[in-house]
Protein backbone atom coordinates (compact mmCIF):
# COMPACT_ATOMS: atom_id res chain seq x y z
CA UNK A 1 0.00 0.00 0.00
CA UNK A 2 1.74 3.41 -1.35
CA UNK A 3 0.87 5.50 1.72
CA UNK A 4 1.49 8.42 0.26
CA UNK A 5 -1.25 8.13 -2.09
CA UNK A 6 -3.59 7.05 0.79
CA UNK A 7 -2.88 10.19 3.14
CA UNK A 8 -3.29 12.52 0.19
CA UNK A 9 -6.61 11.40 -0.76
CA UNK A 10 -7.51 11.34 3.31
CA UNK A 11 -6.15 14.39 4.21
CA UNK A 12 -6.87 16.64 1.16
CA UNK A 13 -10.91 15.29 1.68
CA UNK A 14 -10.37 16.06 4.99
CA UNK A 15 -9.24 20.15 4.47
CA UNK A 16 -12.28 20.62 2.37
CA UNK A 17 -14.76 19.02 4.74
CA UNK A 18 -12.73 20.94 7.23
CA UNK A 19 -13.05 24.48 5.44
CA UNK A 20 -17.05 23.86 4.79
CA UNK A 21 -17.74 23.25 8.66
CA UNK A 22 -15.71 25.78 10.07
CA UNK A 23 -18.23 28.28 8.67
CA UNK A 24 -21.11 29.62 11.18
CA UNK A 25 -23.47 26.85 9.63
CA UNK A 26 -21.05 24.30 11.26
CA UNK A 27 -21.67 20.53 10.39
CA UNK A 28 -24.67 21.37 8.54
CA UNK A 29 -23.17 23.41 6.11
CA UNK A 30 -22.30 19.67 4.72
CA UNK A 31 -25.83 19.51 3.34
CA UNK A 32 -25.21 23.00 0.87
CA UNK A 33 -22.61 21.01 -0.77
CA UNK A 34 -24.68 17.73 -1.77
CA UNK A 35 -26.95 17.81 -4.90
CA UNK A 36 -27.78 14.32 -6.80
CA UNK A 37 -28.33 15.82 -9.86
CA UNK A 38 -24.78 17.84 -9.81
CA UNK A 39 -23.19 14.64 -9.32
CA UNK A 40 -24.71 12.97 -12.39
CA UNK A 41 -23.97 15.41 -14.65
CA UNK A 42 -20.53 16.46 -13.32
CA UNK A 43 -18.92 12.68 -12.50
CA UNK A 44 -21.68 10.96 -15.01
CA UNK A 45 -21.08 13.28 -17.80
CA UNK A 46 -17.08 13.43 -17.59
CA UNK A 47 -17.06 9.19 -17.34
CA UNK A 48 -19.07 9.13 -20.51
CA UNK A 49 -17.07 11.96 -22.62
CA UNK A 50 -13.77 10.09 -21.79
CA UNK A 51 -15.98 6.45 -22.65
CA UNK A 52 -16.64 8.25 -26.15
CA UNK A 53 -12.71 9.36 -26.86
CA UNK A 54 -11.95 5.58 -25.73
CA UNK A 55 -13.09 1.85 -26.33
CA UNK A 56 -14.26 0.12 -23.85
CA UNK A 57 -11.70 -2.09 -23.04
CA UNK A 58 -9.26 0.98 -22.77
CA UNK A 59 -12.00 2.55 -20.53
CA UNK A 60 -12.51 -0.42 -17.93
CA UNK A 61 -8.12 -0.31 -17.70
CA UNK A 62 -8.40 3.13 -16.96
CA UNK A 63 -11.10 2.53 -14.15
CA UNK A 64 -8.89 0.01 -12.63
CA UNK A 65 -5.24 1.60 -12.81
CA UNK A 66 -6.85 3.36 -9.99
CA UNK A 67 -5.24 0.73 -8.14
CA UNK A 68 -1.66 1.32 -9.06
CA UNK A 69 -1.74 4.34 -7.40
CA UNK A 70 -2.36 2.59 -4.47
CA UNK A 71 -0.16 -0.54 -5.16
CA UNK A 72 2.66 0.71 -7.44
CA UNK A 73 5.50 -1.80 -8.73
CA UNK A 74 7.78 -2.84 -5.82
CA UNK A 75 11.18 -1.28 -7.65
CA UNK A 76 14.34 -1.36 -6.23
CA UNK A 77 17.04 0.25 -8.19
CA UNK A 78 20.00 -0.25 -6.13
CA UNK A 79 18.97 -4.02 -5.73
CA UNK A 80 18.37 -4.55 -9.69
CA UNK A 81 22.54 -3.16 -10.21
CA UNK A 82 23.59 -5.60 -7.53
CA UNK A 83 21.84 -8.43 -9.11
CA UNK A 84 23.02 -7.54 -12.23
CA UNK A 85 26.60 -7.35 -10.49
CA UNK A 86 26.36 -10.79 -9.14
CA UNK A 87 25.32 -12.13 -12.62
CA UNK A 88 28.11 -10.19 -14.32
CA UNK A 89 30.95 -11.89 -11.78
CA UNK A 90 28.74 -15.53 -12.30
CA UNK A 91 29.60 -14.96 -16.20
CA UNK A 92 32.90 -13.37 -16.07
CA UNK A 93 33.99 -16.61 -13.55
CA UNK A 94 31.92 -19.28 -15.41
CA UNK A 95 30.61 -18.49 -18.70
CA UNK A 96 27.31 -16.81 -20.53
CA UNK A 97 26.33 -20.51 -20.04
CA UNK A 98 26.82 -20.26 -16.71
CA UNK A 99 23.65 -17.76 -16.20
CA UNK A 100 21.03 -20.47 -17.02
CA UNK A 101 20.79 -21.71 -13.72
CA UNK A 102 21.12 -18.54 -12.20
CA UNK A 103 18.38 -17.14 -14.15
CA UNK A 104 15.89 -19.89 -12.62
CA UNK A 105 16.33 -18.14 -9.58
CA UNK A 106 15.20 -14.93 -10.73
CA UNK A 107 11.84 -13.16 -9.83
CA UNK A 108 11.91 -10.46 -12.45
CA UNK A 109 10.79 -11.94 -15.52
CA UNK A 110 12.14 -9.48 -17.89
CA UNK A 111 15.96 -9.77 -16.31
CA UNK A 112 15.13 -13.34 -16.42
CA UNK A 113 14.06 -13.32 -20.54
CA UNK A 114 17.26 -10.81 -20.96
CA UNK A 115 19.25 -13.19 -19.15
CA UNK A 116 18.06 -16.38 -20.97
CA UNK A 117 18.47 -13.92 -24.43
CA UNK A 118 21.96 -13.35 -23.54
CA UNK A 119 22.05 -17.36 -22.76
CA UNK A 120 20.78 -18.57 -26.14
CA UNK A 121 24.03 -16.47 -27.85
CA UNK A 122 21.36 -14.07 -29.50
CA UNK A 123 22.91 -11.11 -31.31
CA UNK A 124 23.70 -7.97 -29.16
CA UNK A 125 22.24 -5.74 -31.39
CA UNK A 126 18.57 -8.44 -31.34
CA UNK A 127 18.85 -8.64 -27.90
CA UNK A 128 18.81 -4.90 -27.26
CA UNK A 129 15.73 -4.66 -30.06
CA UNK A 130 13.50 -7.25 -28.30
CA UNK A 131 14.45 -6.00 -24.57
CA UNK A 132 13.63 -2.38 -25.71
CA UNK A 133 10.40 -3.73 -28.28
CA UNK A 134 8.84 -5.17 -24.76
CA UNK A 135 10.15 -1.59 -22.83
CA UNK A 136 8.31 0.11 -25.59
CA UNK A 137 4.77 -2.11 -25.24
CA UNK A 138 5.03 -1.36 -21.20
CA UNK A 139 5.03 2.32 -21.87
CA UNK A 140 2.44 2.70 -24.29
CA UNK A 141 0.03 0.56 -21.92
CA UNK A 142 1.03 3.07 -19.05
CA UNK A 143 0.39 6.06 -21.27
CA UNK A 144 -3.03 4.87 -22.03
CA UNK A 145 -3.77 4.46 -18.05
CA UNK A 146 -2.20 8.55 -17.68
CA UNK A 147 -4.21 9.40 -20.44
CA UNK A 148 -7.25 8.21 -19.13
CA UNK A 149 -6.88 10.04 -16.09
CA UNK A 150 -5.49 13.50 -17.97
CA UNK A 151 -8.70 13.06 -19.72
CA UNK A 152 -11.12 12.87 -16.57
CA UNK A 153 -9.02 15.93 -15.39
CA UNK A 154 -9.94 17.81 -18.29
CA UNK A 155 -13.34 16.54 -18.85
CA UNK A 156 -14.29 17.35 -15.05
CA UNK A 157 -14.17 21.24 -15.19
CA UNK A 158 -16.13 21.73 -18.43
CA UNK A 159 -19.05 19.20 -16.97
CA UNK A 160 -18.74 21.38 -13.98
CA UNK A 161 -19.31 24.39 -15.80
CA UNK A 162 -21.98 22.49 -18.25
CA UNK A 163 -23.89 21.53 -14.44
CA UNK A 164 -23.71 25.05 -13.63
CA UNK A 165 -24.76 26.50 -16.99
CA UNK A 166 -27.79 24.43 -17.31
CA UNK A 167 -28.85 26.03 -13.64
CA UNK A 168 -28.63 29.15 -14.22
CA UNK A 169 -30.99 28.66 -16.68
CA UNK A 170 -33.57 27.17 -14.88
CA UNK A 171 -32.24 30.35 -12.05
CA UNK A 172 -33.54 32.82 -14.86
CA UNK A 173 -36.51 30.95 -15.68
CA UNK A 174 -38.15 31.78 -12.27
CA UNK A 175 -36.79 35.68 -11.71
CA UNK A 176 -40.41 36.43 -10.59
CA UNK A 177 -39.67 34.86 -7.21
CA UNK A 178 -36.26 36.77 -6.09
CA UNK A 179 -36.45 34.79 -2.93
CA UNK A 180 -35.53 31.48 -4.66
CA UNK A 181 -32.48 33.14 -6.33
CA UNK A 182 -29.95 32.20 -3.97
CA UNK A 183 -30.94 28.74 -3.07
CA UNK A 184 -30.76 28.13 -7.30
CA UNK A 185 -27.58 30.14 -7.69
CA UNK A 186 -25.55 28.13 -4.97
CA UNK A 187 -27.42 24.46 -6.55
CA UNK A 188 -25.66 25.80 -9.79
CA UNK A 189 -22.05 26.31 -8.62
CA UNK A 190 -22.05 23.28 -6.88
CA UNK A 191 -21.34 21.24 -10.33
CA UNK A 192 -18.79 23.67 -11.00
CA UNK A 193 -17.11 22.83 -7.22
CA UNK A 194 -17.62 19.18 -8.39
CA UNK A 195 -15.51 19.13 -11.19
CA UNK A 196 -12.99 21.04 -9.50
CA UNK A 197 -12.88 18.26 -6.83
CA UNK A 198 -12.74 15.48 -9.57
CA UNK A 199 -10.04 17.16 -11.38
CA UNK A 200 -7.69 18.55 -8.34
CA UNK A 201 -8.34 15.86 -5.45
CA UNK A 202 -8.61 12.25 -7.59
CA UNK A 203 -7.94 12.80 -11.43
CA UNK A 204 -4.59 15.07 -11.83
CA UNK A 205 -2.98 13.06 -8.78
CA UNK A 206 -3.92 9.93 -10.08
CA UNK A 207 -2.32 10.68 -13.83
CA UNK A 208 0.98 12.30 -11.78
CA UNK A 209 1.45 8.81 -9.72
CA UNK A 210 0.79 7.11 -12.61
CA UNK A 211 3.66 8.96 -14.15
CA UNK A 212 6.15 8.50 -11.15
CA UNK A 213 5.50 4.91 -11.24
CA UNK A 214 6.30 4.23 -15.32
CA UNK A 215 9.57 6.56 -14.63
CA UNK A 216 10.62 4.24 -11.78
CA UNK A 217 9.76 1.56 -13.72
CA UNK A 218 11.63 2.73 -16.70
CA UNK A 219 14.87 3.49 -15.87
CA UNK A 220 15.06 -0.23 -13.69
CA UNK A 221 14.57 -1.68 -17.52
CA UNK A 222 16.74 0.27 -18.76
CA UNK A 223 19.38 -0.39 -16.17
CA UNK A 224 18.71 -4.76 -16.88
CA UNK A 225 19.08 -3.86 -20.42
CA UNK A 226 22.14 -1.63 -20.06
CA UNK A 227 23.70 -4.45 -17.79
CA UNK A 228 22.98 -7.47 -19.81
CA UNK A 229 24.03 -6.21 -23.26
CA UNK A 230 27.48 -5.45 -20.65
CA UNK A 231 27.81 -8.97 -19.49
CA UNK A 232 27.44 -10.28 -23.29
CA UNK A 233 30.19 -7.90 -24.23
CA UNK A 234 32.14 -9.41 -21.55
CA UNK A 235 32.79 -5.74 -19.30
CA UNK A 236 34.37 -6.08 -16.24
CA UNK A 237 31.81 -6.41 -13.53
CA UNK A 238 33.68 -3.57 -11.77
CA UNK A 239 33.01 -1.47 -15.16
CA UNK A 240 29.64 -2.63 -15.18
CA UNK A 241 29.30 -1.49 -11.62
CA UNK A 242 30.34 2.27 -11.61
CA UNK A 243 28.04 2.19 -15.51
CA UNK A 244 25.06 1.02 -13.72
CA UNK A 245 25.80 2.70 -10.55
CA UNK A 246 25.18 6.28 -12.87
CA UNK A 247 21.12 5.45 -12.70
CA UNK A 248 21.29 6.12 -9.03
CA UNK A 249 21.17 9.77 -7.00
CA UNK A 250 24.13 11.04 -5.32
CA UNK A 251 22.36 10.05 -2.45
CA UNK A 252 21.35 6.36 -3.59
CA UNK A 253 24.82 5.81 -4.82
CA UNK A 254 26.24 6.64 -1.46
CA UNK A 255 24.23 4.22 -0.04
CA UNK A 256 24.82 1.56 -2.06
CA UNK A 257 28.47 1.64 -2.63
CA UNK A 258 28.43 1.82 1.49
CA UNK A 259 25.95 -1.54 1.67
CA UNK A 260 28.38 -2.75 -0.56
CA UNK A 261 31.63 -2.14 0.98
CA UNK A 262 29.70 -3.10 4.29
CA UNK A 263 29.29 -6.63 2.03
CA UNK A 264 32.70 -6.78 0.95
CA UNK A 265 33.83 -6.42 4.48
CA UNK A 266 31.32 -9.49 6.22
CA UNK A 267 32.88 -11.40 3.36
Amino acid sequence: MDLATLIGLIAGMALMIFGIVSGDQGVSALGNFYDFASVLITFGGSFMAVLVSCSMKDFIEGLKSIRMTFKPPQLDEAATIKTVMDLSNIARKEGLLALEEAANNLEDEFLKKGVLLVVDGTDPELVRVIMETELDCMESRHKKNMTFWDNIASMGPAWGMIGTLIGLVNMLKKLDDPSSIGPAMATALITTFYGSVLANWLATPASNKLKVNHEEEYRVKVVIIEGLLSIQAGENPRVIGEKLKSFLSPAQRVAFEQEEGGGEADG
